[in-house]
């Protein structure tokens, strides 16, 4: 495995500086945004795919360092009912696998997206309850009329580039866990799979390590973000866990995104790290700052000491005590 980061808490950098940053970090990948909610300051699309020249340069940049791009990164929602907004994700989607097939970067990583619902809706709708009765038509049109088709045509798409898509578990989208990942792939195609966050994935109340079992079996992982969630149980026992509070009421909020090792201890890092190995993900670990405590240098290190003593970075010896 390799250590990376996804580089837009960089973005007040240059390109250039913030490559010299992570290399000086002792990193060896970075995910770059190409556009959506994460923004496009480290990866001009257009101009990118326009210009094979600007391509190599662009690349260039990167390899000099002895880095290598993990991922691209266009979160969004291609099926919003907001039109508009849901036209400049798919379009920025075709986009970032175009030049991830140029650019030989394996994966894109994006959101499922979350529909209306119904055909007039105005906003998005993320029913987390099968009844009242509407609550389970609305999430069952959703993902025959939306999501499945969507997927059916950007899967094959993106298949058809030779590039991986990894949808992020991430709640208020209809692909959120585990069994909403493996139900899109199967409907879908084999290009489909996670970027498997565990922040995520425990303010829902799901351990990663089971996660990764489950998931690394499908050979449906082909990302992984680290960062890491605090759970707060008195917070909890009042807000529960789908706590709407803002980010910023840390004191009050049921959970709040940490630094890796913040949240939960190193040693269940540590088998994170090692369910990966076994379920035969081997790829980049790629930090993702988002705590609301610390500056983003101090939590960008401090995940970057913590995952530098527990990644398993070569390969296994041969068992000469068998």
């Amino acid at each position: 495995m390799k250590l990376g980061v996804f580089t837009v808490l960089f973005a007040e950098k240059t390109f250039t500086e913030m490559l010299d940053y992570v290399k000086d970090a002792g990193l060896k990948a970075v995910e770059i945004g190409t556009g959506g909610y994460p923004g496009n300051d480290h990866c001009p699309l257009d101009e990118l795919l326009e210009s094979s020249e600007k391509r190599e340069a662009y690349l260039n940049e990167v390899t000099s360092r002895g880095l290598e791009i993990s991922a691209f990164s266009c979160h969004g929602n291609p099926i919003s009912p907001d039109e508009a907004f849901a036209k400049e994700c798919r379009e920025t989607f075709t986009k970032t696998v175009r030049l991830a097939e140029l650019l030989n970067v394996p994966v894109v990583n994006c959101f499922s997206g979350t529909a209306g619902d119904h055909e007039g809706a105005k906003h998005p709708n993320w029913p987390v309850a099968p009844w009242p009765n509407e609550y389970g038509d609305v999430y069952n049109w959703q993902w025959e009329e939306k999501l499945i088709p969507y997927w059916k045509e950007a899967g094959q798409f993106a298949k058809d580039h030779n590039v991986k898509v990894g949808l992020e578990l991430h709640g208020g989208f209809l692909v959120h866990t585990p069994y909403t990942m493996l139900k899109l792939r199967e409907a879908t195609c084999d290009a489909i799979g996670a970027n498997l966050d565990p922040s995520h994935l425990w303010w829902q109340g799901i351990d990663p390590v089971a996660a990764i079992k489950i998931l690394g079996k499908a050979g449906a992982i082909h990302h992984f973000h680290a960062k890491d969630t605090y759970i707060d149980q008195d917070n909890v026992n009042m807000y529960g866990l789908l706590d709407m509070q803002s980010y910023g009421n840390v004191q009050s909020r049921a959970w709040t995104f940490r630094s890796v090792g913040c949240g939960h201890s190193i040693q269940e890092w540590s088998d994170m790290m090692s369910a990966l190995r076994t379920y035969g993900y081997d790829y980049v670990v790629s930090i993702e700052h988002e705590d609301p405590l610390m500056s983003i240098p101090e939590g960008f290190m401090r995940a970057v000491t913590n995952l530098k003593g527990i990644l398993i970075e070569e390969q296994p010896a041969d068992m000469w005590w068998v």
